[in-house]
């Protein structure tokens, strides 16, 4: 399994690429349709799905254009997180923006605890809401990763102002992934790299 960061993505937000078997997942479409889908292509891999870790706009921009390029690519989205794609006020766009922004809703609503699979690779939901209320991270331990999204970065924590956010859940959310391997790799939503439980203890530390 290859981790491929799609970075700059719009807004400085990370997308990437999950490749195995000559299969692809789409993780939060920021880059150009054009650029995703140049670099499935060089790889020789198809993509299966697009799986968004939240709905906020600058994670989701491209999803669109690539179900128009792609019929039949399902957009994978928590439940919770539903709504923001289809209300501008809810995915942030409008607040940065002050005009109005919307995609189609997605076609697959998740509520943690799936195993979704790409070639012989299979990740996990996990739900950890707090910087939105439907944020998830995907967690492979057979590679020890983690793509944690805005739920955790290599030194920092997403914004928990946006709709729906809640600081304390967020914390709780954050000491939920003390349960996992610390030595695994976090893949976050922006930024760089890290193992888990420095980035944990960084976030405590602040």
């Amino acid at each position: 399994m290859q981790i491929i960061n799609l970075f700059p993505g719009s807004y400085g937000s990370n997308c990437y690429l999950i490749e195995d078997r000559g299969h692809a997942l789409i993780i939060d479409p920021s880059a150009a349709a054009a650029a995703i889908l140049r670099r499935l292509r060089d790889d020789g891999c198809t993509p299966d799905a697009i799986l968004l870790t939240h709905g906020h706009f600058d994670h989701i921009m491209s999803i669109d254009t690539l179900r128009q390029a792609e019929p039949g690519l399902k957009v994978y989205i928590h439940r919770a997180d539903a709504p923001m794609l289809t209300d501008g006020k809810k995915n942030a766009f409008a607040l940065f923006f002050g005009q109005d922004r919307t995609w189609h809703e997605a076609d697959v609503l998740l509520q943690g605890g799936e195993t979704i699979s790409v070639g012989d690779a299979r990740l996990r939901v996990l739900h950890t809401p707090g910087h939105s209320p439907g944020s998830i991270c995907l967690y492979c331990e057979e590679e020890k990763a983690m793509i944690t999204g805005d739920t955790l970065f290599a030194d920092n924590v997403g914004r928990s102002d946006l709709w729906e956010g809640n600081f304390g859940t967020l914390r709780t959310s954050l000491q939920s992934l003390r349960n996992y391997n610390g030595e695994i790799t976090i893949y976050p939503g922006h930024g760089g790299t890290n193992t888990l439980s420095s980035a944990l203890d960084n976030v405590f530390y602040m």
